[in-house]
């Protein structure tokens, strides 16, 4: 069972428009993404600056720095569960509670799968370093939605997601196998939720998750963005460290401010329980 939403100025008609921003703006991005011409993946992508070995680890720094993916992860999980045995009655829906566990158990394989293609970049390992990073995006935005939005829409919405994202990761890989590679979709699930989000925060009032909680997580992701695009310049600068090594490291305390967010997620849903309704 859901909080209602807390009591705000906004009117049906005002919150009808801002929404029907939100999709006019999410069928414009689609339409965009399909009437440009198809690209296959930059070839040059795969050039990481730091090529590196260090004990015995082909390119060393960029396998090593997706450790913090898997501690974080797995701290994640860990706290949703001993949450969810001791606080068994919380009014936290079910579908909400699997999709927080969803995020963890992905960011976890986030770091494994990043391991593996950084230890042999290629399309085939790219896919599965992509495929967990989707899954995330995807069900963090699903989230959102239904915390600013409706938390009805929740439990249709979060596979819905999931599910654009995977197909569209997929027909990516799919695509490079068949020598015609189209990147466009991927990109489209990475640049919509990504532009959304923030409009979304802004748009509608909060539940649960603090919009500033809200913006430092997306300030870490658009951190590691900057640190993987300026990769070369990073490294040259110094030759001690690459911009996609820092990038993981970013990335990851996005992770980790997760944790805070859904701290403090619970011990509001905690709280409101405990005082009963009003």
């Amino acid at each position: 069972m859901s909080n209602p939403r807390p009591a705000d100025p906004m009117t049906t008609r005002a919150f009808r428009f801002r929404l029907a921003l939100i999709g006019v703006l999410a069928l414009v991005a689609l339409i965009v993404a399909a009437a440009i011409p198809r690209a296959g993946q930059n070839p040059d992508y795969q050039q990481f600056a730091d090529q590196r070995s260090l004990l015995g680890i082909p390119h060393c720094l960029n396998v090593l720095s997706n450790a913090p993916f898997v501690v974080f992860g797995l701290a994640g999980i860990v706290w949703l569960l001993w949450r969810h045995r001791e606080e068994p009655t919380a009014t936290v829906p079910t579908w909400e509670f699997y999709a927080h566990l969803t995020l963890f158990v992905f960011v976890t394989l986030t770091g494994f799968g990043s391991t593996y293609y950084h230890l042999q970049p290629s399309d085939e390992r790219l896919y599965w370093d992509r495929l967990p990073l989707t899954v995330i995006l995807m069900t963090f935005f699903a989230l959102i939605v239904a915390e600013r939005v409706s938390p009805r829409w929740g439990p249709w919405l979060w596979p819905v997601f999931v599910a654009a994202g995977v197909a569209a990761v997929t027909h990516w890989y799919w695509t490079e196998l068949q020598g015609h590679g189209d990147v466009r979709f991927y990109a489209l699930v990475q640049i919509v939720p990504l532009s959304l989000i923030p409009i979304i925060l802004l748009a509608f009032p909060a539940r649960y998750y603090r919009t500033a909680d809200v913006f430092a997580i997306l300030a870490w992701y658009a951190l590691a963005k900057v640190l993987e695009l300026t990769d070369g310049r990073i490294y040259s600068a110094g030759g001690v460290v690459s911009g996609h090594t820092l990038k993981h490291l970013a990335a990851s305390l996005g992770a980790l401010w997760m944790v805070f967010l859904l701290r403090r997620r619970y011990s509001v849903d905690m709280h409101t329980a405990a005082s009963g309704p009003s």
